[in-house]
Parts: structure tokens; C-alpha cells; sequence
């Protein structure tokens, strides 16, 4: 009796040693694991890497750190990697059915650093989402909306839908309808929409700007001003035309085409 407490104690003994150091182990791993990260971010070559790429090594290195960390500390209980291994290829399959969607957006994400359809700060529309790209992860992107929404989406889902990039060309092109009503002077709109353009500082010589007259409907005879900008002052020079040209058509008595009101007798 004696020596079955013997040996109770001391396996009792070992085993709360080994709990006791994977426990220790865990919270220095986790210390180390947070300073190695933030010396990483500190460093001059690191802080030189495109925004996108250091965001996406960020989070690999971070998840490899903590594959090492649970390595050790199954090594530290004691446990024979032989047993380990034969247990998740046992589970590979299973483990491999409920992660589809996660490997999926894995490979979305290294697809992504491989192809660059996009960049941090870069304005697209992609997944029937629109937004500035404010992080790229091993798994996840994250847009933020021009008013001020975060959105994540699944990388894989990135990889497997139509993606937009607004900022991809150095120039965007402004394209703006207006209307006029029948018997107006198709020159002088056209010429007061060229006008508004050239006004505007932030709109290039080249490409040359159009005003086009692009037809007429039931009620209206339809323009357009195709100007070009930096992709980076598009919304500026959207919103600023708009005011220019409206002002100019009604200081220049511009009619707006006429309601059409259709009346049926019963």
C-alpha cells in the first residue's frame, strides 16, 4: 500500500512539474511572441516593405510563433510527437472537411500577395462591397466605406469574385450626364461644360476633356462631360463639376427639360 501511494505521489509529483513548466512556458512564449512582433514593426527594413506585404508577414509570422509555442509545450508535458502526429493524421481528414473555408481563405490570401489585385489604401469594389483596403491578413481584408464602415471579407471569396480597383491607374476619368430641354442651344451647353472643366485646377489637359451631346429621349436632349484627374482627387472633381456646370447652365438660362405628365381618360 505503501508503495502504490509512493508511486502516486510521485507521479502526481512529475505531472504537476510538467503542468506547472507548460504553464510558465505558455506565458513567456506569450511575452516573447508580443516582443518579437513589436521588434519586427521597429525595424528599418520592415518599416520599408509595402504596406500590404508587412500587414500580411505580420500575421504568417505571428501564427507560425504560436505553432512553435504549442509545440513546445507539448513537448515540455511529456507528450511523444510520434503520438501526436499519428493523432491529427488520424483527424487530418475531419480537421480537413471543417476547415475548408479557412484553408480556402488562405490560399486566397497568398494568392493575393502573389498576384496584387490591390494594395493597402488602394479604393475597390469586390464580393458587392466597396471600400478603401485598410488591412490585408493571412485570412481575412478588411475595406473601410467612405462612411467610415469596417467590412472583412474572406479572402476566398476575394480570390473567387470580380474585383474593381479604382486606384490601380494613376488617372481616373469623371464622367457626368446633364439634360437640357428641347429647342436648347446643344453649342453653348457644350461649350459652358468645357468651360466648368478648364476652371477646375484639378482636372489634366491630358487626356483632353469631351463634352459630347449624346442624344436625345421623350423629353430632353442629353450631354456629357468625360473629364480626366488623379484617381486620388476623382470625388473632388465629381462633386465640384457638378456645382460648376449646374451653376453655369442656370446663370446662362439653361432650360431643364419638362415634365412629362401622361393623362388617360377611364
Amino acid at each position: 500500500m505503501q508503495e502504490l501511494l509512493n508511486e502516486l505521489i510521485a507521479m502526481g509529483t512529475s505531472i504537476g512539474g510538467k503542468l506547472i513548466g507548460a504553464i510558465v512556458a505558455l506565458i513567456v512564449g506569450i511575452f516573447v511572441i508580443k516582443f518579437i512582433k513589436k521588434s519586427l514593426l521597429k525595424l528599418n527594413g520592415f518599416k520599408k516593405l509595402d504596406p500590404t506585404v508587412a500587414g500580411f508577414l505580420n500575421s504568417a509570422i505571428s501564427i507560425a510563433l504560436y505553432v512553435v509555442l504549442v509545440i513546445t509545450i507539448i513537448g515540455i508535458m511529456g507528450i511523444p510527437m510520434a503520438s501526436v502526429v499519428t493523432v491529427l493524421a488520424s483527424a487530418g481528414v475531419a480537421i480537413g472537411l471543417s476547415l475548408q473555408g479557412a484553408l480556402s481563405n488562405l490560399a486566397g490570401g497568398i494568392m493575393l500577395m502573389l498576384f496584387r489585385p490591390f494594395k493597402v489604401g488602394d479604393y475597390v469594389s469586390a464580393s458587392g462591397e466597396e471600400g478603401t483596403v485598410e488591412s490585408i491578413s493571412v485570412v481575412y481584408t478588411v475595406l473601410l466605406t467612405v462612411d467610415n464602415k469596417r467590412i472583412t471579407i474572406p479572402n476566398g471569396n476575394l480570390m473567387n469574385s470580380n474585383v474593381t480597383n479604382y486606384s490601380a491607374e494613376p488617372l481616373r476619368r469623371v464622367d457626368l450626364n446633364f439634360k437640357g430641354g428641347f429647342g436648347t442651344d446643344a453649342d453653348l451647353v457644350r461649350s459652358l461644360m468645357l468651360q466648368a472643366a478648364a476652371a477646375n485646377e484639378k482636372v489634366v489637359n491630358e487626356p483632353k476633356t469631351n463634352a459630347l451631346l449624346m442624344g436625345a429621349s421623350d423629353n430632353s436632349i442629353n450631354f456629357q462631360l468625360r473629364a480626366w484627374c488623379k484617381s486620388e482627387d476623382y470625388w473632388d472633381v465629381y462633386f465640384e463639376l457638378i456645382n460648376a456646370v449646374s451653376a453655369l447652365l442656370g446663370e446662362n438660362n439653361i432650360s431643364a427639360p419638362a415634365t412629362q405628365i401622361d393623362v388617360k381618360n377611364k
